[in-house]
């Protein structure tokens, strides 16, 4: 019987943590926005007035106006795209996951850039899965080690967590039923309106 060759594989995250800068100057004073819709994968293109803070788009909680980003994992480029999303009700913290279709990036949601950031680290902390946090307070977290999409982890065990994160998210104010599913088809920019 012939032996299994080695197969190589680079860890999958693989992010440079000192670089992460969500901060987006303003160009001018309207933004494009993601527009979520519940239970669903295609997006609404919405152009609104940007909320300007010295000098800086910055969040509007009172339009629902969240940032959003992907952050490149795989090879360290520091590549980070950014934008703004709405649909997703946050009133605090962040959500982040390494489940992101077809690419599966680090996708990060948030309120600030702070708890952006923090979501992040706390994402890369668990060798990839899924987080909800508040600040620099974890809330919630679903490791997902294999290849930060799956777990060897009983279903049971994966459920509850999963279950428990939904209900983080639903105290930091989503007003989706499964925020993390619908933040996964948000870099999916083959299915319209509008992706990142």
């Amino acid at each position: 019987k012939a032996a299994l060759r080695p197969i190589d594989l680079r860890g999958s995250m693989n992010v440079r943590l000192d670089s992460l800068d969500f901060a987006i100057p303003a160009k001018g004073q309207r933004v494009r926005v993601i527009g979520s819709v519940n239970d669903q994968v295609v997006t609404q293109h919405f152009i609104e007035d940007a909320r300007i803070v010295d000098g800086q788009a910055v969040v509007d909680l009172e339009r629902d106006l969240l940032k959003i980003a992907v952050v490149e994992r795989h090879r360290a480029s520091g590549n980070i795209g950014k934008g703004f999303i709405k649909g997703f009700g946050l009133k605090r913290g962040a959500l982040a996951g390494t489940v992101a279709h077809d690419h599966h990036n680090l996708v990060v949601i948030g309120t600030d850039d702070a708890s952006m950031r923090y979501a992040v680290h706390a994402v890369v902390e668990i060798g990839g899965g899924l987080v909800a946090v508040d600040g620099e307070n974890v809330l919630g977290r679903l490791p997902l080690p294999v290849a930060g999409l799956m777990t060897e982890a009983p279903l049971e065990q994966v459920r509850r967590e999963y279950d428990a994160l939904i209900a983080n998210s639903h105290e930091l104010g989503a007003t989706m039923p499964d925020p993390f599913m619908a933040m996964s088809f948000m870099g999916l920019e083959v299915i319209p309106k509008l992706k990142l």
